[in-house]
């Protein structure tokens, strides 16, 4: 009975889309819209502190140690990408995340650096 049941489940898969290059390259000129976005420090901090909740220019300028200058060209840059999502309440702006799933985006980070770490100090 069990067999049968893992036979239905593994013929009611999805067959993969096989995408043709012109849709493959655009595909991957998005994401490198996204990852560019974010291969910047600053950007991942702010990153993480937006991780916790919302938050005002101001409370980001004071944890990432930047000029607001500085930071709202990282802001914007993070806000094209559609990496964040702002709403000005009388004279603050405030942001978030603007897709739920990023903290697993970091998990996975973490997991490679870790993996890459370990494979450092393997001593076979």
């Amino acid at each position: 009975m069990q067999a049968n049941r893992v036979k239905a489940l593994t013929m009611s898969k999805t067959p993969k889309r096989i995408l043709s290059l012109p849709a493959l390259q655009a595909c991957a000129s998005e994401r490198s819209l996204v990852v560019k976005a974010m291969a910047h420090p600053t950007r991942l901090l702010v990153m993480e502190a937006l991780m916790q909740g919302e938050q005002c220019v101001n409370d980001l300028t004071a944890m990432a140690g930047c000029d607001v200058t500085t930071l709202s060209k990282h802001l914007s840059v993070m806000k094209k990408a559609g990496l964040l999502v702002c709403e000005k309440r009388g004279l603050n702006v405030y942001y978030q995340i603007a897709c739920p799933c990023f903290a697993d985006f970091f998990r996975c980070i973490d997991l490679i650096s870790a993996t890459r770490e370990a494979q450092r100090t393997c001593t076979c």
